[in-house]
């Protein structure tokens, strides 16, 4: 195997990780949840994700803070 594809496992491996530690920590009250399921969508997305990610945070600042 290559060194690139064994990163590509080993990213995919630790985003589904911290997507089910997300899960739990929808439910456990000392776990971050949101923070664990974006961040591992984030490593399984790659720059898609980002981009979607950059929209909704402007709409949100854009709806909620700068009316």
């Amino acid at each position: 195997m290559k060194i690139n594809s064994i990163n590509n496992v080993f990213r995919i491996l630790l985003g589904l990780i911290l997507i089910i530690l997300g899960i739990a920590g929808l439910f456990l009250p000392f776990l971050q949840g949101v923070l664990f399921i974006s961040t591992g969508l984030i490593l399984i997305g790659g720059k898609p994700v980002l981009k979607k990610l950059r929209k909704l945070k402007a709409y949100l600042l854009k709806k909620f803070f700068y009316n």
